[in-house]
């Protein structure tokens, strides 16, 4: 449900990790006038007050976690370590002043 308007919905919507929300053949309905037929509707996720889901929707299968994915580690064998990227060098030795 938006903040300031509603849609129907018939096929499944599309959310990604931000919750942004893509939708396909939806029924824009806005307070005080008529509806409007929309092909597209990209929702950001900010904008989304709360889902009303059907009851014959099955969460059990939808909601399983998956395993993490784990990044391949870069290859450092053979590369000289060298002194980082930290706060530079230093100034040398300095005289005392």
């Amino acid at each position: 449900m938006l903040r300031s308007s509603s849609y129907d919905l018939s096929p499944p919507p599309g959310v990604d990790i931000s919750m942004n929300t893509h939708l396909k053949t939806v029924k824009l309905t806005l307070k005080g006038k008529n509806p409007v037929t929309l092909d597209h509707l990209s929702v950001r996720g900010n904008n989304i007050r709360y889902y009303i889901l059907p009851d014959s929707l099955n969460l059990e299968t939808l909601l399983v976690e998956e395993a993490p994915r784990v990044k391949p580690k870069k290859p450092t064998a053979g590369k000289p370590l060298g002194r980082g990227r930290g706060r530079g060098r230093g100034r040398g030795r300095g005289r005392g002043r």
